[in-house]
């Protein structure tokens, strides 16, 4: 039985990075070229005030955004396309995202300007190709209750205060006790935060649709304290050994941070839904691979 075609996309949600003034005209541009398609575009609250004041223009809320839109498409970098990623989790919708850099090529925000309406174009025909990404949800639980949730594309970051001491971490996975982590800090990445935070702090590159998660430690005491990649379907609890000196955090897709105290303890596991990432272009994740990290350049 063949698959059924994707619904049609009749209502675009666009999101530019904060404060990017170099959007405003392709903004202008881009509602334009999608009305004379009969598509509806629908401006994120804070990218409308980057709109000529002439313009009127349907806006709405992140949040409501997420539930009201078939796409979104997404002006900026990567860390612009992590916000409205989770938004868009959080809101239980499974909209697919499209993102086009403004600066560099970006690892989730891949589509150049140049490539911005043959994209679009693809995307809008349904032959667009969308990627399903796994997304991390975690709780934060204080007193055994849950004072928190989020749920995160890239990772979530336990870490000490930029002055602080390093923190003792300690980490299961499911019921079996890992290890006590002396460090700055524990990085729960999926295989698309690999190449975020993770790489930065050592750890491995996952190919995106390899089903793992990634333990990676931040600067640890002891250099015996390596990466570690885990399925996907364990969960991973993580409790700092605190005392009234420290000052840890916990921090979602470098979004949202809650202080910890004593006795708090992080809980996190793949979430149920996925993000679906538009990849409209021809451009493979090794391609992107060898453009951001210079591979083979001398």
């Amino acid at each position: 039985m063949s698959a059924s075609p994707p619904p049609p996309i009749t209502r675009v949600g666009i999101v530019a990075k904060s404060g990017l003034h170099a959007a405003a005209s392709h903004l202008v541009d881009i509602a334009m070229w999608l009305e004379q398609r009969g598509v509806l575009p629908v401006f994120e609250s804070v990218t409308a005030t980057l709109l000529p004041a002439l313009a009127d223009r349907q806006t709405a809320s992140k949040s409501a955004l997420a539930s009201s839109v078939d796409m979104v498409l997404i002006l900026g970098g990567d860390g612009t396309l992590l916000g409205m990623a989770d938004c868009i989790a959080e809101s239980g919708s499974d909209i697919p995202l499209l993102g086009v850099n403004f600066g560099n090529l970006g690892f989730l925000t891949e589509v150049t300007l140049q490539e911005l309406y043959p994209a679009l174009e693809t995307a809008l025909s349904g032959r667009g190709r969308i990627e399903a990404r796994v997304m991390l949800h975690s709780a934060v639980r204080r007193a055994g209750q849950t004072f928190a949730q989020h749920v995160a594309l890239n990772d979530i970051v336990v870490t000490k205060a930029a002055r602080s001491r390093m923190v003792d971490l300690s980490v299961w996975i499911d019921d079996d006790f890992v290890t006590r982590v002396k460090a700055d800090g524990l990085i729960v990445a999926t295989p698309t935060g690999s190449t975020a935070y993770n790489l930065a702090a050592g750890g491995p590159i996952v190919q995106p649709n390899v089903e793992a998660l990634v333990l990676t430690p931040i600067a640890p005491h002891t250099l015996t304290n390596r990466p570690v990649v885990i399925p996907a379907t364990v969960t991973v609890r993580v409790q700092p050994m605190m005392d009234g000196r420290d000052e840890v955090y916990v921090t979602f897709d470098g979004q949202t941070a809650y202080q910890l105290q004593p006795g708090d303890e992080i809980v996190v596991r793949k979430a149920a839904a996925r993000l679906r990432l538009l990849r409209a272009t021809t451009r493979s994740y090794y391609q992107v691979l060898r453009t951001k990290l210079k591979w083979g350049e001398r």
